[in-house]
């Protein structure tokens, strides 16, 4: 939402379409302050359109999009995901969302509890959303976790750590999709802090984050169902 462009995530991004024989396309969306809510969505949502309808030139099917991201970018998919429920399509067959930023509130009690401010604290979190709303009313795409439905959207897989300041508004946001009847598989990272999976990516923990992240995007984009 304020922070980062597309090319950041290339160590991501081309394992992923490598491991998974897949086309990624990494969002260069525009940054807040100086482009405030809803001019993120607007630019996530533009280009999974964008993607579905030139799908085929790119050798892919329009029938098999998935959608994605950390941290803001996870929140901003499932925002998206919301919008693309909304407007009737594209068609979105799964969502990856990675300790995602859904909820502007910051009154769960890991958003004040959480033992571990190395990456992102609840003062950067308060300014990060302060910015990107820019005063604003909120909209659910903007703070998916007020969204009042969540029915009908795609299945869902969400990670994060224990010591992640997210972790609270991530585990509610994985009951109520579940309690909406979308499919959903959580996983929560005992000690594994915001972010900790880059950090220490050769770690047991983060190998194994990355080894259950893997095998849930192969089974959704490569099932033969």
């Amino acid at each position: 939402m304020v922070l980062g462009t597309a090319d950041w995530d290339d160590d991501v991004c081309t394992p992923m379409a490598q491991e998974h024989q897949c086309v990624v396309v990494s969002v260069d969306y525009r940054l807040a302050p100086e482009d405030p809510c809803p001019a993120q969505l607007h630019d996530c949502y533009a280009s999974l359109k964008w993607f579905s309808e030139n799908a085929s030139s790119l050798g892919v099917s329009s029938e098999r999009i998935a959608i994605g991201g950390a941290s803001a970018g996870g929140g901003l998919a499932a925002g998206t995901a919301l919008m693309a429920r909304d407007n009737g399509g594209p068609n979105v067959i799964f969502q990856l969302l990675v300790f995602p930023m859904l909820d502007h509130r910051n009154e769960t009690p890991s958003s004040f509890g959480t033992s571990d401010t190395r990456v992102w604290n609840r003062e950067a979190n308060i300014a990060a959303w302060e910015a990107y709303l820019g005063g604003a009313d909120v909209s659910p795409y903007a703070s998916p976790s007020i969204a009042s439905d969540l029915s009908g959207l795609p299945p869902a897989y969400i990670n994060v750590g224990t010591l992640d300041i997210f972790v609270d508004e991530d585990i509610e946001y994985a009951q109520r999709l579940s309690q909406a009847g979308v499919p959903v598989e959580l996983h929560v990272y005992p000690g594994a802090f915001h972010g900790s999976n880059g950090f220490v990516a050769e770690s047991p923990l983060s190998m194994r984050w990355a080894a259950d992240q893997t095998a849930a995007l192969e089974a959704a984009l490569n099932s033969e169902n």
